[in-house]
C-alpha cells in the first residue's frame, strides 16, 4: 500500500526550483500518488501542466479559492469546463468560503462558490472544498447543490465535532492535513478526528502550508511538502487509536474511488 496526498500545492511558485526533488522525495517517504490543487486560473493551468508531465503519479484539480473570488470570470470557468470534459482534471476546486480573512467580499465569495458547484454538477465531478469561519453559509450553500453534485470532501478541515456531524450527515468526505499534528491549534480535531467514518477519511499536505510540527528532527525549513505526509498519517492513527497501516490503506482506498484515480 502506498499514500496518497490529496491537496498539494505544487504549483506554488516555492517548488519552481526544485519540484522533481520534491515529487522524488515524496516517492521515497511512500507518497505514491498526488492531487495538485489549482486555487486560481494560474494554477489550475499549472496543475494541470504538472499532471500532464507526471502521468499516473500526479492529478491536478481547477477551481477558484475564496479569497480570489473577485477574479471569477469566463476564462476560468472555460478551463474548469473544458478540463472537465476532457479528463484533464479529477475535481473542482478549490471553493468555498473563508470569512476569516474575508479577502474577497462575502457576497462575491458565496455567487462564485455557488457558480463553482454549478461547473461540477454540470460535468459531473466531485468537488474539492474549502471553509474557515463560514460554516452556516458554507452548508447552506451547500446542501442547495448537493443532490446535482456526485462527490465532495471537504478539505483542511480544522474544525470540532458540530460542524463535522454537519459534513458528514452529508454524506461528504473529510480532508486531514498537519493541522492535526498542531499542539497548541489541533485539540479539537483531533477529538473529532475519531468521529469520522473510515470510509470518508483522506489525508493531505496542503503544502508548502502546514508543515507538521511533530516532524523530527525538526526541517531546516518551514515549506511543508508530500515526502511529511507520513507524519499527518501516524498523528492521525494516534487519534483515532489504531494503527497507522490501517490509516493508510482506508485513506489510500478512500482517495482513489473519490477522484476515481
Amino acid at each position: 500500500m502506498a499514500l496518497i496526498d490529496i491537496g498539494a500545492n505544487l504549483a506554488h511558485d516555492s517548488f519552481d526550483d526544485d519540484r522533481d526533488a520534491v515529487l522524488r522525495r515524496a516517492q521515497q517517504a511512500g507518497v505514491a500518488q498526488l492531487v495538485i490543487t489549482g486555487s486560481d486560473l494560474a494554477s489550475s493551468r499549472a496543475a494541470i501542466d504538472i499532471a500532464d508531465a507526471y502521468t499516473g503519479r500526479c492529478f491536478a484539480t481547477a477551481g477558484l479559492h475564496p479569497h480570489h473570488a473577485r477574479d471569477w470570470g469566463d476564462e476560468l470557468a472555460a478551463v474548469m469546463g473544458t478540463s472537465a470534459a476532457g479528463g484533464g482534471i479529477v475535481a473542482i476546486g478549490e471553493t468555498g468560503l473563508d470569512y476569516f480573512r474575508d479577502i474577497s467580499p462575502r457576497d462575491v465569495q458565496r455567487r462564485v462558490f455557488a457558480a463553482q458547484l454549478g461547473v461540477a454538477a454540470e460535468h459531473d465531478m466531485p468537488v474539492f472544498l474549502h471553509q474557515r469561519d463560514a460554516h452556516a453559509d458554507f452548508i447552506a450553500i451547500l446542501r442547495e447543490h448537493l443532490p446535482h453534485l456526485s462527490r465532495a470532501v471537504v478539505h483542511c478541515f480544522t474544525d470540532g465535532r458540530d460542524p463535522l456531524a454537519d459534513y458528514l450527515a452529508e454524506d461528504l468526505y473529510i480532508g486531514i492535513t498537519g493541522w492535526i499534528c498542531d499542539e497548541r491549534r489541533g485539540g479539537a480535531l483531533r477529538e473529532a478526528a475519531a468521529d469520522i467514518p473510515d470510509d470518508r477519511l483522506m489525508i493531505e499536505t496542503d503544502c508548502p502550508y502546514l508543515l507538521p510540527r511533530t516532524i523530527r528532527p525538526k526541517p531546516k525549513s518551514r515549506r511543508n511538502e508530500p515526502a511529511y505526509l507520513p507524519w499527518v498519517r501516524d498523528r492521525l492513527a494516534a487519534a483515532r487509536d489504531t494503527a497507522p497501516a490501517h490509516i493508510e490503506a482506508i485513506t489510500t482506498a478512500n482517495a482513489r474511488r473519490f477522484f476515481n484515480l
